[in-house]
């Protein structure tokens, strides 16, 4: 009888697609068939999750053996010892050590470099200084010379670095973003962009690609990813010219520190630097490898070169939180809303702000005694409430609603008592610390920035309430008018009417916030094109407040008034139509019988309707996250927008954010009240 050995599991996680994955697979299949021990087996992640389900999966032992990550995040990991050590030493080790050890095996690097159309310029030019005579020499008859995404703070650094600037002026420390140096590269690019038109205004990365494939721009700065975007244009790629050091992202194997296999994990992350494997990583996977003399298609080779001198990304915790303020900063400035040293100044304020210490820990037992003591009262009410009462033959009532109540407690009581009690820990790599209701009072008392500023509850909770005054009252004025409009009935084609009035309804939401981003361009915007067209000169709509809150309030509007309108129709088709024929007889007029008829009679429809389109319109985080994205510099943020940004760009701060979502919920709650209480009272009369 042969014995059939059971090979040891070593779980991967990655976030790899298209062709990247494919060479992946292609070794976790050389890889198994080469050696008896072990069988490797890879699991996807989506990118955007990929951080918090390790810091949430590795504390518990439910985490991978072996991960693939870039290396940004890994001084946090390494201390709360999610990552193991490594023996590696080789290039690019000094991006993954921590306190003086290595972490992982670096794989690939990513970096930007310089992309140029060689039908527009001949050569990269050498120099920074060169960089921006060559742009303006090639910017004529709607040509740009230097195109990038000009508010994304990845690719600034490579300017920041070229005028001696830094995040962080010594390791360790709290990145300063207001230093001379800053100031004088922010400068250096609002010449470009405002004063010379080098680079276009409000440059996405889309729209960069386009105009890279166009022809329209003679020097693109972008990553090895845009190599598949580029079509029909013969263009060479270079090195950014010294001195200027962009981001490196190193992507490395890194071994869980609570692997179940640890030595399978360390086999297959030394076998993905082997030669055989960088081969087909560099060929068929399309990576920048780590590896000394891996081959390389000559375009990447370019990138090699690149990150011989790129600027490896700090990956302390502090990296994390520096994103958000740059890119307040870089949209105030290219906007000219601000002045490069006020906005940068503003940054670093916002940095403090984000960065603030862990609240002291508390003790949880007078917590769970009040908790376990409104428990008691809570069950000491109902058994009262329910005494005396009989439920003798109701078990087949109660079993119809099980499944019905078994999915609420599933999918709103025990997410939504989740969340409450979270609001009272302070999440910091992974670890939470009970602190009480100290997220609560930093969160209501300001701390660190004033209440007329942006991230003060206190200005959001305004900018939420004019914000849902402003969208309620334009949806219903809007669907009550189109309402009256086509219960009209001289109106012909009424029901082509209805379908292209409900369409906007019948999109989703965040593709309707999409276009409508793309129609408020400055340059490029149907809007803009209309202003054009009327001779008002166009203007740029996120680098004010008021134009950047119309905007929102624009696409909302056009997402809402559908709903108000089937609502409306609805309840002026049962209203008799005798009423009318008596007032119109007694010679009142059309407004009089609008005001004493149809109004009242549409109260009992229109009320429910409003305050559920209020609850909505104050939570509407898609229109906010996707048009403006809170410019200018977080004014237009509402209370959802701000709770997000809390808990997914500003250091994963998880409690205070649940925080936020509780005092949301509070509000809402008592709004709720109010307005039962008012339904309460027009019914009565």
């Amino acid at each position: 009888m042969i014995a059939v050995l059971a090979l040891a599991p070593v779980l991967l996680w990655h976030a790899y697609r298209g062709a990247e994955e494919q060479a992946l697979a292609q070794l976790i299949e050389r890889f198994d068939a080469q050696q008896v021990e072990y069988r490797v087996e890879a699991l996807a992640i989506p990118y955007d999750a990929f951080a918090s389900k390790l810091t949430s999966a590795i504390p518990g032992g439910h985490g991978p053996d072996l991960f693939i990550f870039a290396h940004e995040r890994l001084g946090g990991w390494a201390r709360e010892g999610y990552v193991a050590p490594s023996d590696y030493s080789g290039p690019f080790g000094d991006a993954l050590t921590v306190d003086g050890r290595v972490y992982g095996y670096p794989l690939a690097v990513k970096s930007v470099a310089l992309f140029y159309n060689r039908a527009l310029i001949q050569e990269a030019p050498p120099t920074i200084d060169e960089l921006a005579r060559t742009a303006r020499a090639a910017t004529h008859d709607g040509v740009y010379g230097l195109a990038y995404p000009v508010t994304d703070f990845y690719y600034h650094q490579a300017i920041l670095s070229g005028f001696g600037g830094a995040v962080f002026e010594e390791p360790g420390h709290r990145p300063a973003l207001d230093t001379p140096e800053a100031v004088r590269a922010l400068e250096f690019v609002r010449r470009l962009a405002l004063d010379d038109g080098v680079i276009p205004e409000e440059p996405t990365s889309v729209l960069v690609t386009s105009l890279f494939n166009q022809g329209k721009a003679a020097m693109v700065i972008n990553g090895p990813w845009f190599i598949g975007e580029i079509r029909g244009v013969d263009y060479g790629v270079a090195p950014l010219p010294p001195p200027m050091r962009p981001f490196l992202s190193v992507e490395a194997a890194l071994v869980s520190g609570r692997a179940r296999e640890p030595a399978g994990a360390q086999a297959f992350a030394r076998y993905l630097l082997s030669p055989e494997a960088a081969a087909v990583r560099a060929h068929q996977g399309g990576q920048v490898v780590a590896t000394d003399g891996a081959p390389a298609d000559p375009l990447l080779a370019a990138f090699r070169r690149q990150a011989q001198s790129a600027l490896p990304m700090d990956n302390s915790p502090q990296m994390q939180a520096v994103w958000e303020p740059e890119k307040r900063a870089l949209a105030s400035v290219m906007g000219g809303e601000l002045g490069p040293e006020a906005a940068l100044a503003q940054a670093q304020r916002r940095l403090i702000a984000t960065t603030r210490a862990a609240p002291p820990t508390r003790n949880p037992a007078p917590y769970l005694i009040v908790l376990g003591a409104g428990a008691l009262v809570v069950a000491a009410l109902a058994r009262r409430r329910l005494r005396g009462r009989s439920f003798r033959g109701t078990a087949r009532a109660y079993a119809y609603v099980s499944p019905a109540f078994a999915s609420l407690l599933l999918l709103v009581v025990v997410p939504f008592a989740a969340g409450m009690g979270l609001s009272f820990f302070h999440h910091s790599e992974g670890h939470y610390t009970f602190v009480g209701l100290q997220n609560f009072a930093d969160i209501l008392a300001s701390r660190d920035y004033r209440i007329t500023e942006p991230m003060s509850f206190y200005f959001t909770l305004a900018i939420t309430l004019l914000w849902t005054v402003c969208n309620v009252a334009l949806h219903v004025g809007i669907g009550l008018a189109l309402a009256l409009l086509l219960k009209d009935p001289l109106l012909r084609f009424k029901s082509i009417y209805r379908v292209l009035l409900i369409v906007p309804w019948a999109v989703p939401n965040y593709i309707t916030a999409l276009v409508w981003k793309g129609m408020f361009h400055r340059q490029f915007g149907a809007v803009s094109a209309l202003l054009s067209a009327l001779g008002i000169q166009p203007i740029s709509w996120f680098t004010h407040f008021s134009t950047a809150f119309a905007a929102n309030v624009v696409t909302n509007t056009w997402l809402g008034f559908p709903f108000m309108m089937v609502v409306a129709l609805g309840a002026l088709q049962s209203i008799p139509h005798d009423l009318y024929e008596a007032a119109s007889v007694d010679g009142a007029s059309r407004w009089k019988q609008f005001r004493h008829i149809t109004l009242p009679l549409l109260k009992p429809a229109l009320l429910p309707a409003v305050i559920l389109g209020s609850v909505w319109t104050f939570n509407m985080f898609n229109i906010i996250y996707l048009v403006s994205g809170g410019e200018p510099g977080g004014s237009t943020d509402i209370l959802v927008s701000e709770a997000y940004r809390w808990a997914f760009q500003r250091n994963e701060q998880f409690g205070f954010a649940a925080a936020y979502s509780t005092l949301i919920f509070i509000f809402l709650l008592g709004y709720s009240a109010l307005t039962r209480r008012v339904a309460r009272e027009a019914e009565a009369a």
